[in-house]
């Protein structure tokens, strides 16, 4: 006969699995189609396993993530119109690209706006990241998490760029984007705006001088191969947001859609710590391949600030007062003045 412990062990273990199986049946299988214009090589890459790690314990393994790299999907502007009209689901990419449909992520392009990426994950991981999530909403967009995309920095074919006069003159291929356009203008360069796909070719084929990415970026693009001089001007940071399509999101469990945040957020500090180990093995490994490296001094970069100062008065003067209160008073704050 079954002691009246082990009957009692039995039905735990009964209970157990029904309550297991019970919270399972809120996951259904998903294939999830996350797209990124970077290569797999990118610590990108390690911030999706990390989602899918979370999240295999989270579904039991119902929902899997598969990543599409090197912009094999379309680019940027393509993937956010695919997931606004509900036909993908995910797409990691920059805060630049969005300032067409959302003019106050432009802030984040404002050049020399974080000194370092305490400040950027103090200001994004706080109120005015959730401002722009709300935004992003009305929009078709849910933003899972704020990932770690690093500092841009120049290189060219041309000479060494160590002081602000040195960019006189030089093309340099930088995003579609406004803000960008006119720093590098304020700079006295002649700014090229050019889709990410065509800026190697253009680079080889010296239909431009330089560009300006994270390290990570020129390394893994091999950029090293048609340009010889490196700045590290640390001037622009823009984040990776991790997209999904809000009619599509819609359609989730909320089991679904907390085991999805929570999957991103997790993922985001161990992408970040990859990126910045990466990122500064592929300064060594720049420099090994020949590069010339340059760097701006404190007296440099004031400069450079003293002249785009036009470029921060325009903008700020079209952003919703909230945006700029919130960015400015988290800086303040943390700078502590």
């Amino acid at each position: 006969m079954m002691t009246r412990k082990r009957m009692m062990s039995t039905l735990l273990a009964f209970f157990f699995a029904l309550f297991s199986s019970l919270s399972l049946a809120q996951f259904a299988d998903r294939k999830i189609r996350i797209s990124a214009g970077v290569p797999e090589e990118n610590p990108v890459s390690v911030g999706v396993k990390k989602m899918q790690e979370v999240l295999n314990a989270k579904s039991g393994g119902k929902m899997k993530l598969i990543g599409y790299y090197s912009g094999i999907l379309g680019g940027d502007n393509q993937a956010v119109q695919a997931l606004r009209s509900g036909t993908q689901e995910m797409v990691i990419t920059s805060s630049s690209p969005l300032a067409g449909m959302i003019k106050e992520l432009g802030i984040f392009d404002l050049p020399f706006l974080f000194a370092n990426e305490k400040e950027a994950y103090a200001v994004l991981d706080g109120p005015a990241g959730d401002y722009f999530n709300k935004r992003l909403e009305e929009f078709g967009l849910v933003n899972l998490a704020y990932w770690e995309n690093g500092f841009r920095n120049l290189t060219n074919s041309k000479r060494p760029v160590g002081k602000l006069e040195d960019l006189d003159g030089l093309k340099i291929r930088v995003m579609q984007n406004n803000i960008f356009i006119d720093a590098f203008r304020e700079w006295k360069a002649n700014p090229v705006p050019m889709p990410k796909q065509e800026l190697y070719t253009a680079l080889e084929m010296k239909a431009v001088d330089g560009q300006e990415n994270p390290y990570i970026d020129i390394e893994t693009n091999k950029m090293f191969e048609v340009q010889k001089y490196l700045t590290t001007s640390h001037h622009a940071y823009t984040p990776w947001l991790i997209l999904y399509s809000k009619p599509l999101w819609d359609k989730l469990s909320a089991d679904e859609q907390a085991a999805l945040r929570e999957a991103a957020i997790a993922a985001r500090k161990v992408q970040r710590e990859a990126n910045k180990t990466l990122d500064d093995k592929a300064l060594v490994s720049l420099k090994r391949q020949g590069m010339v490296v340059s760097d701006l001094d404190k007296q440099e970069r004031e400069k450079m600030m003293e002249k785009v100062k036009p470029v921060y008065e325009k903008n700020l003067a079209t952003y919703n007062k909230e945006v700029s209160d919130l960015v400015f008073g988290e800086l303040k704050k943390i700078r502590g003045n």
